[in-house]
């Protein structure tokens, strides 16, 4: 039995969910998130907490109903707070800008790097140096991050990256 998935999930008063038709929904001040719940489990929603459970006593010993559990928490969290990562640029001549809806990155190539920043992603740069990215979604968040790091591969004699995570 799954330790994780026997918790509540608290929701604020600004965040308004529902379930219907096997998927749930979460509405907040960062945006609108939704997920289709596996059909053996169901989202039971109190006044300020949210419960997954499984349908059947078997599923009990399953090990997506803490993982369906974790995914509803991250909505939450992503449509109240959401999702920041921060990546700093090493390298001599290294820096990032931004340009209407396009990351311009220079890393050291003879072309500079244009990105497309994608829709419900908001990129700052801080410094010439430093990329602040946030969202709501945990993994678009992480995703867009990952993409970042692999524009400039890791340098094999001192093993320094290009990007690296703070």
């Amino acid at each position: 039995m799954s330790r994780i998935a026997k918790n509540s999930i608290n929701i604020s008063e600004s965040v308004t969910c529902k379930f219907e038709n096997g998927s749930f929904h979460a509405k907040g001040k960062l945006g609108e998130m939704s997920l289709a719940v596996n059909e053996l489990f169901k989202v039971e929603i109190n006044e300020n907490e949210i419960y997954v459970l499984p349908k059947d006593e078997k599923d009990k010993l399953n090990p997506n109903w803490g993982t369906t559990r974790a995914i509803i928490a991250n909505i939450i969290n992503g449509v109240t707070n959401g999702f920041t990562k921060t990546l700093e640029l090493n390298g001599t001549g290294y820096r990032a800008s931004i340009t209407g809806k396009k990351l311009k990155l220079e890393l050291g190539y003879s072309h500079d790097i244009n990105f497309d920043i994608p829709e419900g992603i908001k990129i700052n740069v801080e410094k010439q140096t430093t990329l602040k990215i946030s969202g709501a979604d945990k993994q678009q968040v992480g995703a867009i991050a990952s993409k970042l790091k692999t524009l400039r591969k890791i340098e094999p004699y001192k093993g320094k990256l290009s990007l690296i995570h703070i």
